[in-house]
């Protein structure tokens, strides 16, 4: 049985209490450490890794958290060096935010990172700069896995003005200001909400408090004095008062969401399927648009993996078995490590839905080649970085047909990987959806192909400006 503790940051959060009981409950950790009120956040991170962990994980996680499931099967056979958990959050939808698994191995290299000096990224996002800079270190990559949990609901007034004033300074590059323009519109459709009002009052306050070429040290004294801040403008807003929390207040609104949100609720717990129960592939090529096309199918309850690069994943490919182990506790996998094997993924699990995911080709041309830029195929040898590589020059070999960037051959890919995938499923309509995510499609497209209630909350668009085009497109180029 793996050890594993907790590490439990609350700052007097209105879910504070619940939300400790429900991590005992459902992780079981051999130990929990505490930080209470330590603030500003760059302390509480220090002070987190200045503990002497003797375990095999440690999840961090914050009090702002309700895990409504048990995540200790997933402890137990989870083999990757840090995952980061699909949540819900009020605010945003699904995030991958707030509970993070992390192996004893990173921890010990993020302990051993020196602290940035004056470092935006640090300033902002202490504990997340950290762990980047570490996993660069190990050579290692993040996972994602859902869970059903609860993020910023049920929050204190104070704590969501002191969170979202945060988080306007952190939205201030143009693809993040998109996102949480996207955000603000979908909260204007709520008018009755207060959480919404709060969160919104309080960007409008940072944006005229902050301007944006604050010094760092401005930046950081400025964070570090929210809690006040929010003390001082909250009672302005005069809102009504917050009476304790209890569990059947969220039990019930559990029930609400899951009812829209998951049709079968994900288990933690391995549930082996059938050898040729369908699944859904998504089998666009990379750049395409998949990873936002996984975050999309884990909000709808469908437990996919993007671009797996495990050991069994390398074998399987290497000997031509696209049967997968991984496929007997998950729905689905995507990008190019299914991409070119959808007739024989097609054979294996009959009856299952394949969504293949396209861009402007020219913009596919060019984020394919800034991908590939500092990702090479050959590299210094190292062990912890060995299966990856191996499963790098697989697939650009099986996918693509070159291990370096060729703007004519990669073109011909594309459009044959197009044409053919389209000439194959040409009599099987309802078992095909092409989707062009990064020109903003995504709810109105995936829902009815996969049999799901159309979902309210916002696109999980990924990382790239063109993924949010088409959120409110007139509306999100006025200047903030």
């Amino acid at each position: 049985m793996k050890t594993v503790d907790l590490v439990f940051r609350t700052i007097g959060e209105r879910t504070s209490n619940l939300a400790l009981d429900l991590a005992i409950k459902q992780i079981q950790p051999q130990n929990v450490h505490i930080l209470d009120n330590v603030r500003p956040f760059t302390l509480a991170v220090a002070k987190m890794l200045d503990i002497q962990y003797q375990c095999d994980t440690v999840v961090f996680m914050d009090a702002d958290c309700l895990i409504m499931e048990n995540m200790r099967p997933f402890l137990e056979r989870n083999s990757y060096i840090y995952v980061d958990c699909y949540v819900i959050d009020k605010f945003r939808g699904q995030v991958h935010q707030g509970v993070h698994i992390t192996d004893i191995k990173l921890v010990r290299q993020m302990q051993a990172v020196a602290t940035p000096e004056d470092d935006q990224k640090y300033v902002l996002r202490p504990e997340s700069r950290l762990r980047s800079l570490a996993l660069t270190e190990l050579k290692a990559s993040k996972h994602f896995k859902h869970f059903r949990v609860f993020h910023d609901y049920f929050q204190y007034y104070s704590d969501i003005f002191a969170k979202f004033a945060l988080r306007e300074l952190r939205c201030r590059t143009p693809i993040n200001r998109r996102q949480l323009q996207a955000a603000e519109a979908h909260w204007g459709k709520y008018p009755g909400d207060l959480d919404f009002q709060v969160a919104q009052a309080a960007v409008a306050y940072a944006r005229a408090q902050v301007p944006q070429d604050t010094s760092n040290a401005d930046l950081q004294a400025f964070i570090a004095s929210l809690p006040e801040r929010s003390a001082q403008e909250v009672p302005k807003l005069q809102l009504p008062h917050q009476d304790a929390l209890t569990y059947d207040e969220v039990d019930r609104v559990a029930r609400q969401q899951w009812q829209w949100q998951l049709t079968t609720p994900p288990q933690s717990q391995p549930q082996p399927t059938k050898r040729h129960e369908p699944k859904v592939f998504g089998i666009g090529l990379s750049r395409t648009g998949t990873k936002s096309l996984t975050g999309a199918l884990h909000t709808l309850g469908i437990n996919t993996s993007h671009y797996p690069d495990d050991e069994s994943t390398l074998r399987e490919l290497v000997e031509g078995n696209y049967e997968f182990s991984l496929l007997q506790y998950l729905d689905g996998i995507t990008d190019i490590t299914v991409a070119p094997f959808y007739p024989q993924l097609d054979q294996l699990y009959a009856n299952s839905k394949f969504i293949l995911t396209i861009r402007n080709k020219e913009e596919w041309l060019d984020a394919l080649r800034n991908h590939w830029q500092d990702r090479p195929a050959f590299a210094d040898a190292n062990a912890k970085r060995d299966i990856h590589m191996h499963i790098r020059r697989l697939l650009r070999s099986a996918v693509y047909g070159c291990y370096e960037f060729s703007y004519d051959r990669l073109s011909y890919v594309y459009d044959l990987h197009y044409e053919t995938v389209l000439r194959y499923f040409q009599n099987r309509p309802g078992q095909l959806l092409v989707i062009n995510i990064c020109e903003g499609e995504g709810w109105e497209k995936i829902c009815p192909f996969l049999g799901k209630p159309l979902v309210q909350h916002p696109f999980p668009f990924v990382k790239k400006q063109s993924l949010i085009k088409a959120l409110h497109l007139a509306q999100l180029e006025a200047p903030v």
